[in-house]
């Protein structure tokens, strides 16, 4: 007589979350683009704001990873420099952008608009990695279960 297997539940985001992630994510990517576009004053100014956003942003993503990473393999899986890297490239990113931007000779009000922008984008970023690994550990969890329930002869047949 088999014992029934435990059945096991991977949790996943619902659609709407993972629809109001995209969504949030694309809005403020189009906030900043109009505001970088309109953005008054010199062309120099408006390359440097545009480097910084696109920094501040794949500096985003990396500091995402090497959290998620780190929590996942413990305070050993990177190198020192590694995190020196890591964290000190999002500050740099942070810090240069926002230097740029308080420094810039515009209107105060075209200021905030392109600094809440900036900060919209930095926090819809991680939160946009977060789901896309959380997506991403969710499928792993399910083909590891589903490697785990199938008997062992249709595992040895499919490999041969």
């Amino acid at each position: 007589m088999s014992t029934p297997s435990p059945r096991f539940i991977v949790r996943r985001d619902t659609k709407a979350w993972r629809a109001q992630v995209w969504i949030s994510f694309g809005v403020s990517i189009a906030v900043c683009a109009t505001g970088l576009a309109w953005l008054p004053g010199e062309d120099l100014d408006r390359a440097f704001m545009v480097m910084g956003y696109v920094f501040c942003l794949s500096s985003a993503f990396a500091l995402a990873k090497y959290v998620r990473d780190l929590e996942m393999r413990g305070p050993n899986g990177d190198t020192p420099m590694w995190n020196l890297v890591v964290w000190g490239g999002f500050g740099l990113a942070m810090g240069l952008t926002g230097w740029g931007l308080w420094r810039m000779t515009i209107n105060p009000t075209y200021k905030a608009y392109l600094l809440v922008s900036w900060l919209f984008l930095i926090s819809s970023a991680f939160t946009l990695a977060k789901t896309l690994r959380d997506a991403f550990e969710a499928d792993r969890a399910e083909a590891s279960l589903h490697h785990h329930r199938e008997p062992r002869g249709e595992a040895a047949d499919r490999n041969a």
